[in-house]
């Protein structure tokens, strides 16, 4: 396991020979985990729009004229409701997301407090997306039974700037030390596809393998681009560098679940299949991410049968924080 992979090393491994790459990705794949094994996840927004940030690629910023419907926070029963139909589906994990700047201490927190308690009583790991969020208010969630939480660096460093100014990298990384410090999992990935270069992507992977421990979940993002956004005008991901991102971030974060998230929808199930190949073991489930399309339950169901892929079990990959 290492912590200070550089970039001159990352680019040597994104840009070997593409056959040779995901040879090397799957190894260290099969030395970690089953590779028959993928993780499902459902991503319920608990409170959808109206959100203050300007983040660039994201429908339900306020000030972006976007189709989003803006709705106020889901009642508990009705997020409990979702949460047993994905189990019935195989999903081991339940994401609740909302479009908040940041948690507040007030009755929503309360409620969602609430929310975490009820689903991690049905045992299933519970992961929260909810913005920024102090060391006392992480452990708040902690206490509620939470097992991870999603706060995603985006891209790297220097690009941030350009495509988030309504906060800082570092306000991503000191919610990611609060996570931490609550002995929370932590999950955090990227967005490829808003623009950056290369030489981005390699940054960003330096700093998600630099993290000690890694991420316990590293979701690899393409950009769905949606009318409305500063980035509508961006090109689709092509397939295989979407591919090289997971095998090198495979071969960076051994131990890591790495989740094919947003942009699956659209990818043949040969796209998605060199994928798993790479080294991903993780997916969401439903019929949308948050705001953004994906795959049917019955394509992802056809998805497995075909590949010959079972869904874990809950906790099935945790080794234990100390």
């Amino acid at each position: 396991m290492r912590y200070d992979w550089n970039l001159r090393e990352i680019n040597e491994i994104y840009h070997l020979p593409l056959l040779e790459l995901i040879y090397k990705a799957s190894t260290v794949h099969r030395q970690n985990f089953s590779a028959g094994k993928v993780q499902v996840s459902r991503l319920i927004s608990i409170k959808t729009g109206g959100c203050p940030e300007d983040c660039s690629y994201c429908p339900q910023a306020a000030r972006y004229q976007t189709d989003i419907e803006k709705n106020a926070l889901m009642n508990v029963d009705e997020v409990v409701s979702i949460a047993k139909e994905a189990k019935a589906q195989g999903s081991s994990r339940v994401c609740l997301g909302a479009a908040w700047r940041e948690v507040k201490d007030d009755s929503d927190f309360d409620r969602v407090l609430t929310m975490v308690k009820e689903v991690t009583s049905m045992d299933m790991e519970v992961c929260c997306t909810l913005g920024m969020l102090s060391e006392t208010q992480a452990q708040k969630l902690k206490d509620a039974g939470l097992y991870a939480y999603n706060h995603n660096i985006d891209t790297s460093e220097d690009n941030y700037k350009k495509i988030i100014t309504t906060r800082s990298y570092d306000d991503r990384m000191d919610t990611l030390h609060n996570v931490r410090k609550a002995k929370l999992t932590v999950c955090c990935g990227g967005i490829i596809g808003l623009g950056e270069n290369e030489e981005d992507r390699f940054q960003m992977l330096r700093s998600l393998s630099s993290m000690n421990p890694h991420p316990e979940s590293v979701p690899i993002n393409t950009l769905v681009a949606i009318k409305g956004t500063p980035l509508e005008q961006q090109k689709p991901v092509p397939i295989w560098e979407l591919v090289r991102m997971i095998a090198t971030a495979r071969i960076l974060m051994p131990k890591s679940v790495i989740r094919l998230s947003a942009g699956r929808e659209g990818r043949s199930m040969s796209d998605q299949a060199l994928c798993f190949m790479a080294g991903a073991n993780s997916i969401f489930a439903g019929n949308k991410l948050l705001t953004t399309p994906n795959p049917s339950i019955d394509e992802d169901q056809i998805l497995f049968s075909t590949l010959g892929l079972t869904p874990t079990e809950s906790f099935e990959n945790y080794h234990g924080l100390s």
